[in-house]
């Protein structure tokens, strides 16, 4: 799961990063949803877009993603 806005540059990257990999996934959009946002504050702790889970793992944001696929750690926790 991946709570996004429209416009977000961090939000198409990490998109763009779990497309790449053929992973599929749920976009919540928060742009304007108060409700959806505020459910993501509330999981997250955080406020800012993206929020990404891989199932019940909370990844937290891109830069977060970006490190798991560096380090090689992304791949096995998709599997």
């Amino acid at each position: 799961m991946i709570y996004t806005t429209r416009w977000c540059p961090y939000c198409i990257r990490a998109k763009s990063l779990l497309d790449r990999k053929g992973v599929v996934y749920r976009e919540v959009p928060v742009d304007g949803d108060a409700v959806a946002r505020q459910d993501m504050a509330q999981r997250a702790g955080q406020t800012s877009v993206p929020q990404i889970w891989v199932g019940e793992h909370h990844i937290g944001g891109c830069d977060e993603l970006y490190g798991l696929e560096h380090s090689g750690e992304l791949d096995p926790l998709l599997g």
